[in-house]
C-alpha cells in the first residue's frame, strides 16, 4: 500500500540511467551556480545597504574560462574591506562577511530549497524535486566549506568575522559550527533517505548512486575548499573531509538508502 501511494504521486515513471545521468549533471551544476551567486550577492547587497558599495550587482568576474563557467572559480563579491576596517567599522565588515553563508545560503537557498521541494512534491514533479534536493546539498556544502574548513584563518569571510567582531576561531566554531553540524546530521538522517525513497521508490541502485554523489558533493567538492586557500589548518581539515568523511559517508549513505525508507514525508 505504501509503495503504491508513493508511485501514484509521481507524474512519470522512474528515469532511465541515461536520463538520470543527464539530469544529475545539469542539476548539480545549476544548483551550485544558484547557491554560489546567492552567496556572493548576499555579500554585495549587504555591503550596498551599509553604504560600502555603490552597485550591489557589480561582482568581480575573471577572464572567462571553462573552469569559471563550470564552478564560478574566481568570481567574488567585489567589496573592498580595507576602508571599512580603516575607518573603524570592523563590525560592519564582519556582517558583510557573514552575510554570504547566513543570508545567501542559510536564509535563502537552503530555506527555499526545502520549501520548493515540499511544493513540487505535492504535484509529483520528480525533476523539480531533484533540483530542490541538489540545491539543499549545495547549501550544506557551503556551510561546511566555511565552518569548520576555513574557520581557522584570517583570510576571506571567516577572517572578516574574526577581525570585525573580535572573535577567536573557536567562538565561530561554536556559534556557527553547531548549527552546521546539526543541519548535516538532519540531512543524512532524514532528508536524504526520505527524498531518494520518493524519487526512486523502485531502484535501490539509483538511490545508492545519488547518495554517493551527494557525499562527494558535500565532502569531496565543497570539502576540498581548504586545499586551495585558508592556510595549513584548512588544508588538513580538507584532507580529512576528502579522504575520510567522503568515503565514509558515501558508504554509509549508500547503505542507508539501499532499503527504501518507510516514511518519505520530509
Amino acid at each position: 500500500m505504501k509503495e503504491a501511494t508513493i508511485v501514484k504521486h509521481l507524474r512519470s515513471p522512474e528515469w532511465t540511467w541515461p536520463v538520470l545521468a543527464a539530469y544529475t549533471l545539469l542539476q548539480m551544476w545549476a544548483a551550485h551556480a544558484c547557491v554560489f551567486f546567492a552567496h556572493e550577492y548576499a555579500h554585495a547587497f549587504t555591503a550596498w545597504l551599509l553604504g560600502w558599495k555603490s552597485n550591489p550587482f557589480a561582482l568581480h568576474y575573471p577572464r572567462p574560462t571553462l573552469v569559471v563557467f563550470l564552478i564560478q572559480l574566481g568570481i567574488n563579491q567585489n567589496v573592498d574591506e580595507g576602508p571599512i576596517f580603516a575607518s573603524g567599522h570592523g563590525p560592519q565588515a564582519a556582517i558583510i562577511g557573514a552575510a554570504g553563508a547566513l543570508v545567501g545560503n542559510a536564509l535563502i537557498t537552503y530555506t527555499l530549497s526545502r520549501w520548493g521541494y515540499a511544493k513540487v512534491k505535492q504535484v509529483g514533479s520528480r525533476g523539480w524535486a531533484m533540483f530542490a534536493y541538489w540545491t539543499t546539498v549545495a547549501s550544506l556544502g557551503n556551510f561546511l566549506d566555511y565552518v569548520p574548513l576555513r574557520t581557522f584563518t584570517l583570510e576571506g569571510d571567516m577572517g572578516s568575522i574574526q577581525r570585525g567582531f573580535g572573535w577567536p576561531p573557536w567562538m565561530i566554531l561554536v556559534v556557527l559550527g553547531i548549527p552546521t553540524l546539526l543541519a548535516l546530521i538532519y540531512f543524512f538522517a532524514r532528508i536524504e533517505r526520505a527524498t531518494l525513497a520518493w524519487l526512486f521508490p523502485q531502484s535501490a541502485a539509483k538511490r545508492s548512486i545519488i547518495a554517493i554523489l551527494t557525499a562527494f558533493t558535500i565532502f569531496g567538492f565543497y570539502g576540498a575548499a581548504g586545499l586551495l586557500e585558508g592556510g595549513p589548518v584548512s588544508y588538513r581539515l580538507s584532507v580529512i573531509s576528502v579522504g575520510v568523511c567522503f568515503p565514509f559517508m558515501a558508504f554509509l549513505g549508500a547503505k542507508l538508502v539501499h532499503h527504501r525508507a518507510g516514511r518519505s514525508s520530509v
